[in-house]
């Protein structure tokens, strides 16, 4: 059988965005390397099915995007994740989690994550991680800008009561800046 068009340019989409797919998943997972794999493949099975309108509006990154978000999203709403424990360590780890420019993901940091709410955890990971304006945030969301706003400012200042001697948890914006 003949490989189609839609399937090589999906193929290179795959290659050139999995990896960013999987550091922004890791971080919305607090960490949790496994479920971050599972997302992004869920994600990927979701463009290839929808690869048309994915692709209509030149957009195909930020619809994998928002598809991760909302996966992630869907994920934390099932009843199963409540009767799910965490532990701290994986039987089979192969390696720490890494984000997209495969650089190791600060445990700390992630252990901090994972102790705020699943949307202020995703403002967060989308402003401050992804690099997202507070208006994509908010497209992505499902929201209003002046709630990416507040729950990214109440994101950040948790964890900064976690993590008072880092230096990298991003300043909390004042009234008068733009973002």
């Amino acid at each position: 059988m003949r490989p189609k068009p839609r399937d090589a340019e999906f193929e290179e989409f795959v290659r050139s965005n999995r990896s960013r797919l999987l550091g922004t998943a890791t971080v919305l997972t607090a960490g949790d390397h496994h479920l971050a794999e599972d997302l992004v493949q869920g994600t990927l099975v979701r463009m290839y099915l929808a690869w048309g309108r994915a692709t209509k509006r030149g957009g195909a990154a930020a619809y994998a995007r928002r598809v991760l978000v909302n996966s992630f999203i869907d994920h934390r709403r099932r009843p199963s994740v409540s009767r799910e424990t965490a532990t701290a360590e994986l039987p089979d780890h192969a390696g720490g989690p890494t984000t997209a420019a495969d650089e190791p993901v600060d445990a700390e940091l992630l252990a901090a994550l994972s102790a705020l709410p699943a949307r202020m955890r995703a403002a967060v990971a989308l402003r401050h991680v992804v690099d997202l304006s507070v208006e994509d945030t908010a497209e992505l969301l499902g929201c209003s800008e002046g709630t990416v706003k507040s729950q990214t400012a109440r994101g950040l200042a948790k964890l900064r009561e976690v993590l008072p001697q880092r230096a990298s948890v991003p300043p909390i914006p004042h009234e008068g800046d733009p973002s």
